[in-house]
């Protein structure tokens, strides 16, 4: 599956929609990012299960700022609607096959009870 590229229009709609998407903040004008472009796209042929998306911070500036998106490029992952990982910079291949196996490993409901936790915890 080949990346698809994520609007303030179609986010949404994206990351409730599917289990796991990886979005790759970038800009055109960014030397990183184009590097990065090839890993990425080589990994969405790899894992088509995987939603990856991206988002050019520059056209969606809502969306880069609604996340605090400060460098780029930014690497988030989205499992069953929670970030569960975010990171600026490039990843070399095996590091983001490592980030995509732990992600899919993840047991979201053991997830969900740490978050409400925390959550619980800050309210007092």
């Amino acid at each position: 599956m080949a990346t698809q590229d994520l609007t303030q229009e179609n986010f949404e709609s994206t990351v409730t929609g599917n289990k796991l998407v990886i979005v790759d903040f970038w800009a055109p004008w960014c030397g990183p990012c184009k590097g990065f472009a090839p890993v990425f796209e080589a990994m969405s042929e790899k894992h088509p299960d995987v939603v990856f998306a991206k988002v050019n911070s520059d056209d969606e500036q809502g969306l880069a700022a609604h996340f605090g998106i400060r460098s780029i490029p930014t690497i988030m992952v989205f499992c069953e609607e929670v970030i569960v990982f975010s990171q600026s910079g490039a990843l070399p291949e095996a590091g983001l096959e490592s980030v995509l196996a732990q992600a899919k490993a993840l047991d979201m409901d053991q997830v969900r009870r740490d978050i409400a936790e925390q959550q619980a915890q800050q309210q007092q």
